[in-house]
């Protein structure tokens, strides 16, 4: 029988899960970033239009945001270690795939699809396991395993770019996928972790089939309502949150400025969002004030920082708006994974990453169509910028009706605490410490605290 450790580490073997999820994010979402180098090389290759190619990352997009729960439910079965190494295998073996490819069907079909699902198993997994090793220096290790997608969004455009050059667009996939198939490497570095939290939910052996499909899929958890306000602040936050990264160098662009101007930009903001990530998780870990708090403040902030974009008409200023965005973002980033522990409790972190990425998405999808639909009634990229800064206002403001918001402004202490309530329902596992006071999850108890 594995040892059961009473709480997260903090430490340990936990940094090497902290390293292989580094290389996790740079190896999904550090790809996802740069793959609109093999863009124009597909419109050139199969003479399609480019909204139809455009398609092939928004299926690979969908599917890993969509796919999430599965992800989920597979680690809760099986641990993470094999998803995460299968996912590995499924993303590599895509991007081989589509080497071969000889129509656009192919590519939606072998990185769309197959790479997509591949990248469902690898990413949820991967911060769920960071979250379950940590507990006081949570948000900034998981600060730290994010730092990867910076990393990789400024090396992997020019490799890219340097390998369509040198072997053309097949021989740069191959290429790819090599590097991708390193997913299995890390996921194998993910070593099992016991809690006793785990051990502490309710038994129930006479549970029916639809029961079990219920409790993999964390589905009881649509039912809480801290939980469930959680997603919609942060389907809010995901709608006005990639915003800049699509419309920022065409508003550039329009006031003047060439096209080296404009994507440094990018580059400068990408530097910004690495130094917030580290600064926030260390100052959040320091527990000067409740989690929760530094999350509001870092979104307000961030939103902020988007409806001054159309301040900046001259490039320093606009350097400088684009700066504070880069920065807030990527501040708030590793707050809002590493909150949801206390929220739902370690033992419920795989299902609810899983539900909460899949029901985000919805926000990732609508909200930069919406930013280029109020830029066509407009004509100015100003108000897709004010719309985007109301999104994360309206999610700041969803965040502040969270149970307990408004109790212990000052340093958080025992008696900060809520006090524990009655058994919760739904079979699953006591909850975090930002539990309803409602009756319908009660806070959570010092469990993991208590002798065994």
């Amino acid at each position: 029988m594995p040892a059961v450790h009473l709480e997260p580490p903090d430490g340990g073997w936990g940094w090497m899960v902290v390293l292989a999820a580094f290389f996790q994010s740079a190896l999904v979402f550090g790809v996802i970033r740069s793959f609109g180098v093999f863009f124009m090389e597909f419109v050139g290759y199969f003479g399609e239009l480019s909204g139809r190619v455009s398609w092939i990352t928004s299926i690979g997009i969908a599917v890993q945001q969509f796919a999430s729960p599965v992800g989920s439910a597979l680690s809760s079965r099986y641990g993470a270690r094999p998803v995460v190494m299968a996912g590995g295998v499924l993303s590599g073996l895509g991007l081989l795939l589509a080497s071969f490819a000889t129509c656009l069907t192919h590519l939606y079909l072998s990185i769309g699809l197959l790479s997509g699902l591949g990248w469902a198993l690898v990413f949820t997994p991967s911060v769920a396991s960071v979250a379950r090793y940590f507990k006081t220096r949570r948000t900034f290790a998981t600060g730290l395993a994010f730092t990867g997608v910076g990393f990789s969004s400024f090396a992997f455009s020019p490799l890219f770019q340097l390998l369509v050059d040198a072997y053309a667009w097949r021989g740069a996939l191959l290429v790819v996928s090599a590097m991708s198939f390193n997913l299995v490497v890390c996921g194998a570095l993910l070593r099992p972790l016991t809690l006793k939290e785990d051990l502490e939910g309710p038994a129930e052996p006479s549970r029916s089939g639809l029961g079990k499909f219920s409790s993999l899929f964390s589905l009881p958890l649509l039912a809480d309502g801290p939980f469930m306000r959680f997603v919609l602040a942060v389907t809010f936050i995901n709608a006005g949150y990639f915003i800049p990264y699509v419309h920022l160098v065409a508003r550039a662009r329009e006031l003047g400025f060439d096209e080296y101007q404009a994507a440094f930009l990018m580059s400068v903001a990408a530097v910004a969002d690495l130094c917030g990530r580290l600064l926030s998780g260390w100052l959040a870990d320091c527990r000067s004030c409740r989690l929760l708090h530094v999350l509001v403040a870092w979104t307000f902030l961030t939103g902020v920082s988007l409806a001054a974009l159309p301040l900046g008409r001259s490039y320093p200023v606009l350097m400088a708006i684009g700066v504070g965005y880069g920065f807030c973002s990527g501040a708030m980033t590793p707050v809002v994974f590493s909150i949801l522990p206390e929220i739902v409790g370690i033992g419920q972190i795989f299902g609810s990453l899983g539900l909460l990425q899949m029901m985000e998405s919805v926000g990732g999808l609508l909200g930069v169509p919406f930013s280029g639909w109020l830029r066509d009634k407009t004509g100015d990229y100003a108000a897709s910028f004010l719309g985007a800064g109301a999104l994360l206002f309206a999610g700041s403001l969803v965040l502040v009706t969270l149970p307990n918001f408004f109790s212990c402004l000052g340093s958080p202490s025992p008696t900060c605490e809520v006090e524990t309530g009655p058994e919760p329902r739904g079979g699953l596992p006591a909850t975090g410490e930002l539990s309803s006071q409602e009756g319908d999850r009660p806070a959570r108890s010092q469990a993991l605290q208590e002798p065994v």
